[in-house]
């Protein structure tokens, strides 16, 4: 028999929001995760708020609201709240009820400034460390450490001469204006960006095109991958070099340590300040055209080579983040808010990676 295609509104809904989530979903298991975390930034949330005045959106619904941008990708918060007015998983998720109305997307993001301004992020990312720690995920003996690129929200456009504004102006009209830099010799020292004057000319190697950017560094244990500790610096030749040995002073001094890199941190500088703070440095061998600072003591040992096949794993949270974590091009501006936007994304990357390691639902 054939169905009747007439619509019915109901008044009321018998049938729960809990109820309409598959008990298998990931998001149930990585909700529990993310409400763990958030017990225990309770007093960081309590310092941030006034205790009179007119509620705010609660510290705990918009970081559960950030994380369901950074999982799904949304783009924009306008695109988010109008997520979260249909889709009920994520109403489930941040903690909505079916009929309590959502946030203004200016609303959002003026509450959201609040955290952009602070150092949760850190506390966010230091609180998910801890439980992989109390799951025995972690490694305490065995680490790598890279840096990646992450494209400023910039355009070469507005790299311009710091001196000489006027006769820079765009020619044409409309939103994309031209400008014609060919032939010109633009260097970090003498050019800056209007858009984003933090943001930094930069290119990760010889023959690659240079980009508007921020230098993101990460400290990944071996054992399974996740990220320990970041950094947000600009970009400089050195920077990467800095950085890892800034997160290496949190994991030295308890045992001896070894740290797995790439060649670009195969420097006598670099190899002598790591060995300084009791790490044995694992360094990818740079010997193309010069002597490598890494001698034939560290190569031979099959630790070496173990290091080197697992270093190249610090890859794939790069990946992830500028692809799922939509860090290609990072949507804000200037070191601090950047440096947010990209250890918050790492802590959201450690618990997609906890929860695939643990995958049991609560």
């Amino acid at each position: 028999m054939r169905g009747s295609d007439q619509t019915q509104q109901a008044i009321f809904s018998y049938v729960s929001l809990e109820s309409r989530i598959p008990t298998d979903h990931p998001l149930r298991s990585l909700r529990h995760l993310v409400d763990q975390v958030l017990v225990g930034l309770s007093d960081e949330f309590a310092a941030m708020y006034a205790r009179v005045g007119r509620p705010s959106i609660a510290p705990e619904r918009l970081l559960r609201a950030l994380l369901l941008q950074l999982l799904y990708t949304v783009r924009s918060e306008r695109l988010l709240m109008e997520q979260l007015d249909y889709n009920m998983l994520f109403r489930w998720f941040v903690g909505l009820s079916l009929d309590e109305p959502v946030w203004d997307h200016s609303t959002f993001t003026k509450n959201r400034e609040r955290f952009l301004a602070s150092d949760l992020a850190g506390a966010f990312l230091s609180q998910v460390v801890r439980q992989a720690d109390q799951a025995g995920l972690l490694s305490d003996e065995h680490f790598t450490v890279d840096g990646t690129l992450i494209d400023a929200w910039a355009s070469l456009k507005s790299f311009r001469p710091k001196d000489d504004h006027e006769n820079e102006t765009p020619s044409g009209s409309g939103s994309n204006q031209s400008v014609n830099f060919h032939g010109e010799r633009r260097s970090n020292e003498t050019h800056a960006s209007t858009t984003d004057p933090e943001a930094r000319l930069y290119r990760k190697g010889k023959g690659k095109e240079s980009h508007l950017g921020y230098l993101g560094h990460a400290l990944m244990e071996n054992r399974n991958g996740l990220v320990v500790d970041t950094r947000l610096t600009l970009a400089t030749g050195t920077a990467e070099r800095e950085a890892a040995v800034e997160m290496l002073c949190g994991v030295a001094g308890r045992k001896r340590v070894t740290v797995g890199a790439d060649k670009g941190y195969d420097t006598r500088g670099f190899v002598e300040q790591v060995r300084g703070l009791q790490v044995t440095p694992h360094v990818a061998q740079n010997v193309s055209g010069r002597r490598s600072a890494i001698d034939g003591r560290t190569v031979r040992h099959e630790g070496y080579r173990a290091s080197q096949r697992v270093r190249k794993r610090v890859e794939e949270i790069f990946g992830w983040l500028k692809s799922v974590g939509n860090l290609w091009q990072v949507h804000q501006r200037g070191v601090e808010r950047v440096g947010w936007t990209f250890t918050f994304a790492a802590a959201v990357y450690n618990l997609v990676r906890i929860r695939n390691l643990v995958g049991a639902t609560p």
